[in-house]
């Protein structure tokens, strides 16, 4: 057990007017199963590559103990190469035999660590990677959203072989995995940054306490701040008249009145005055009181959605479907399903199973022909009708094609600039990300622009196809929400546990 001592770190990219991380401080466990939660671009991923030692930093990080980092680079030329060949290049020193322990632990036969890195799912790829991370030994481990991109199973066997595991910081969106696996949080508020101990749901339940509390206060601080700027108010008024009345009178009206009153009424004065000058110091005391108090709070905007209403009741039929792409099996057989107007469908399987697939067949069937490789994919049997004049917005779960600026972006889809920007900003996108290249954005800045997109697109069916890779856990429950104050019609791939049982009407298992 072992100490960890971030101080004063500071950090900004080069080139940069803002700094990515400032005067960040916090102390941890070498121990710990340690969950890392913040909004998307806030830095935990530069967080973690700085304890790593990959960039130079303000402030101090000490810690007695080595750090690695998953997942491992995977260059063009490694794709070609086994787990085992790269076994001494990602954790040098480590043995095959300790590798092959963990693979046993985590639930993956052991030919994947001699079969090339590109013939690997995503889901084999990312267990072979973290059984090499965990077989060193003497290590603090730095793990980086290890469940994007994962079906239901394997998330399953990931969250179960972690939560057999301690000395890591867990980056992760997916709230039932810190649920399961962590027993502190880290977490980059809107201004700082605390340690709790628990899990998740621990942490969230905490934070509405102590968002209330701030809240109230902060309405208390209101309230006294208006009385005492009244009184002030007031009582300057009286101040200054009664000044006004210190010099001249006239001693028709005035008989009770001599000379020897104005010292009187100088005093009095002076007394007012300097009740005035007290109000004013108690305002500056509770106006510093109220300073902070909401300064973490996470305002989670309700975002909006312009579903079209379709004239028809069934706007998808599937009946005994059969699909392939050409020279290929089967993806499956005998799929029947329905899309009818406010169903929000949640297709749910393995990698590889056909998932993205069906999307691709009814985009097909859909006539849209902007999306590339649907000319392979063929119906084997079975029938697919999509209603005739039937609006799709759709999220590809690629964001590789986005480059160019926020403003080319918008032209080439014809959105509307001011609307698709104040969404991002619902988003919590800063207004410095909107003059940067897409290219440089994060990857989840990269999905909340598809999701803009398909927000301010009028559409009969939307359509999204993991949508929820790498987007942080405020935006999720924003999407929650809208989802279900709106419902719109879906149909909708995604792993995460939580937001199927939140908004799923139906889930069609492959």
């Amino acid at each position: 057990m072992a100490q960890i001592q971030v101080s004063n770190l500071t950090f900004s990219y080069e080139g940069s007017a803002d700094d990515v991380l400032e005067n960040v401080s916090f102390n941890i466990d070498t121990n710990w199963k340690l969950g890392f939660i913040g909004r998307n671009g806030k830095g935990k991923t530069t967080l973690l590559r700085l304890l790593m030692g990959d960039y130079k930093y303000q402030g101090s990080i000490t810690a007695s103990t080595y750090f690695d980092y998953f997942p491992y680079y995977v260059s063009r030329t490694d794709v070609e190469k086994t787990a085992s060949e790269l076994i001494e290049k990602w954790k040098p020193g480590v043995e095959e035999w300790q590798v092959l322990i963990q693979m046993n632990q985590i639930q993956i036969d052991a030919e994947c660590l001699y079969r090339p890195i590109k013939t690997l799912s995503h889901g084999e790829r990312t267990r072979v990677m973290l059984a090499v991370l965990f077989a060193g030994e003497n290590e603090f481990l730095l793990i980086d959203e290890p469940t994007n991109h994962l079906d239901q199973a394997a998330r399953d066997i990931v969250k179960n072989y972690l939560a057999s595991k301690k000395g890591f910081i867990l980056v992760s969106h997916d709230r039932d995995l810190l649920d399961a696996v962590c027993d502190h949080v880290l977490v980059m508020n809107r201004s700082t940054i605390e340690v709790q101990t628990g899990n998740f749901s621990t942490w969230w339940e905490n934070k509405e306490k102590s968002d209330a509390f701030a809240k109230a206060e902060n309405e208390k601080h209101l309230k006294e701040i208006g009385k005492l700027k009244a009184a002030a108010d007031r009582t300057g008024r009286w101040a200054d008249k009664s000044e006004g009345s210190k010099i001249g009178y006239d001693p028709i009206k005035e008989t009770d009145r001599s000379i020897s009153t104005r010292s009187y009424i100088g005093g009095k004065t002076k007394k007012m005055q300097a009740r005035v000058k007290a109000y004013e110091k108690r305002v500056d005391r509770e106006i510093e009181e109220k300073e902070g108090l909401l300064q973490d709070i996470e305002n989670v905007v309700d975002l909006k959605v312009m579903p079209l209403e379709f004239h028809k009741n069934i706007l998808v039929d599937a009946q005994k479907l059969s699909l392939s792409y050409k020279d290929s099996m089967p993806l499956f057989n005998n799929l029947t399903f329905q899309i009818k107007r406010g169903d929000r469908i949640v297709i749910s399987g393995e990698n590889g199973c056909g998932k993205s697939s069906i999307i691709k067949a009814i985009l097909k069937a859909n006539n849209a022909r902007e999306f590339g490789g649907l000319d392979n994919l063929e119906i084997v049997d079975g029938i697919l009708t999509v209603a005739t004049g039937l609006v799709i917005s759709y999220i590809n779960q690629d964001t590789s094609f986005l480059r160019g600026t926020i403003e080319d972006f918008c032209q080439y889809r014809g959105l509307d600039k001011s609307l698709f920007l104040a969404i991002l900003r619902q988003l919590d996108f800063n207004r410095e990300q909107f003059g940067k290249n897409m290219e440089d954005f994060s990857e989840g800045q990269k999905k909340k622009v598809l999701i803009a997109a398909s927000l301010i697109t009028p559409a009969h069916l939307y359509i999204w196809d993991e949508p929820l890779n790498y987007i942080d856990v405020f935006s999720r429950m924003q999407i929650e929400k809208l989802i279900l104050d709106a419902c719109p019609t879906m149909l909708i791939v995604e792993h995460d546990a939580r937001f199927q049982e939140k908004i799923a009407t139906e889930i069609i298992k492959l």
